[in-house]
Formats: C-alpha cells, structure tokens, sequence
C-alpha cells in the first residue's frame, strides 16, 4: 500500500473518532447543561420545563433555523434562558444546536 493511502486511511479513521467524540461531547453539554428545561429526549416535560412552558424540540425545530437557535445559546433568552457564549465556544454551540435537532429523529 502507498503511503498516501496509508495518511488518507489515517485521516479517515481520525475524522470518525473525532466525529463520534464530538457527537459524545455534545450530547455530555446538552445533558448537563440542558435537559434540566428541555429533557433528555427534547420533550421538554421536566418540572423546570412545564413551569418554563418549554416547547417540544419538533415544535422548535419547525419554527426556527439553527442559526436562530446558536444565537439564543449563545446570548440567552430573556430571564428563563441562561447565555452559553462566554462558556462553550462556537463550535461546541454548533454542536450542541445540532445534536437537540437531532431528537427529532429519535
């Protein structure tokens, strides 16, 4: 086998395991960070969630876009939404954006 092959292998292989760690990663902030309102599944029927009448992750999804939903973990929103700009950076945000999307399909 050629080397480049070899290095294009190796990449490959990296950007799986970064993929899927990035996933876990996501998944870790979203769990610790907001499932407390949203819920595990994005249902958002937690006791914080009920009181907060926090919307189901279809429901949002439906009504706003990913970049609406990065500037509102990022900044906050209102008195109810703490503001994750200053703790995740951009990438985690995106990351976190995307994962609670993702329930959608689960």
């Amino acid at each position: 086998m050629k080397a480049s092959h070899v290095g294009i292998i190796a990449a490959s292989v990296l950007l799986g395991a970064w993929s899927a760690g990035a996933q876990q990663d996501a998944k870790d902030i979203y769990l610790d960070k907001c499932a407390v309102c949203h819920g595990a599944d994005g249902s958002g029927k937690t006791a914080k969630g009920r009181k907060l009448k926090v919307k189901d992750v279809r429901e949002t999804v439906s009504k706003m876009s990913a970049a609406e939903m990065m500037n509102v973990v990022e900044n906050g929103k209102g008195a109810d939404m703490d503001a994750y700009g200053k703790q995740l950076a951009k990438q985690q945000i995106q990351a976190v954006v995307d994962y609670y999307r993702g329930l959608t399909k689960k």
